[in-house]
């Protein structure tokens, strides 16, 4: 198990708020909070974009489905960069996944590449409704694609949110090269401090305070 500090834990959270219902009140607060805690972004709806803040702005694109067209993600992506976000994170069709159509989830990510050239673009490959070799083979196509990261769930999928296993697997796919970020589910500081073990730089929290106060969270 990695033991981690609470500034070491801080600077990999990406703090989250992604509910449906969630107003610009509540993202006014989920900044403070952010900000406050240290952590190293912000992960909002791109409809809550732009934003003002100390920390960096990560946004969704394709969420949560994935049932867009590679056109309607790269529009999403590009509009939110224009927006100032400073990170994308992007889901994958995982239909295309589960059918083997590795090639057309590779032309999808790469048509969010080419309009986000300037941010880092994380891939959630909603691994909790993947097989080990599916796993392994849409990493493999987001790194050809030029992503940054790649990224276990959106944290609305029934299917389940980050796994040890999942996380261990995607590193193991991607080595050193591109990052592995482990959301959804995560609701202790046992947990979160699992995931980075298993191999996650980057960890999605809604909630951050508590699992940094390690006690235990609830959400996303």
């Amino acid at each position: 198990m990695t033991t981690l500090d609470n500034d070491q834990l801080a600077t990999l959270i990406d703090h989250t708020l992604l509910k449906p219902e969630a107003t610009a009140a509540d993202v006014t607060a989920l900044l403070r909070e952010a900000e406050e805690l240290g952590t190293y972004s912000v992960c909002l709806s791109p409809s809550m974009l732009p934003v003002k803040t100390t920390v960096k702005v990560a946004t969704v694109c394709g969420f949560p489905s994935g049932q867009h067209s590679a056109e309607v993600k790269a529009f999403e992506a590009r509009e939110s960069v224009d927006k100032g976000a400073d990170e994308v994170d992007m889901v994958l069709n995982v239909g295309l996944a589960r059918a083997g159509e590795y090639g057309a989830i590779e032309h999808e990510i790469r048509a969010v590449r080419d309009v986000a050239k300037s941010v880092v673009l994380k891939v959630i490959i909603e691994s909790a409704a993947l097989t080990d070799e599916q796993i392994v083979a849409v990493c493999e196509a987001a790194e050809r694609a030029g992503a940054d990261f790649v990224k276990t769930s959106t944290g609305f999928h029934p299917a389940g949110g980050a796994s040890e296993h999942a996380v261990a697997l995607m590193r193991r796919t991607v080595g050193d090269r591109l990052g592995v970020k482990a959301s959804g589910a995560i609701r202790t500081r046992e947990a979160a401090e699992a995931m980075v073990a298993a191999g996650a730089s980057r960890l999605g929290l809604s909630s951050s305070r508590a699992i940094l106060e390690g006690g235990a969270g609830s959400g996303y």
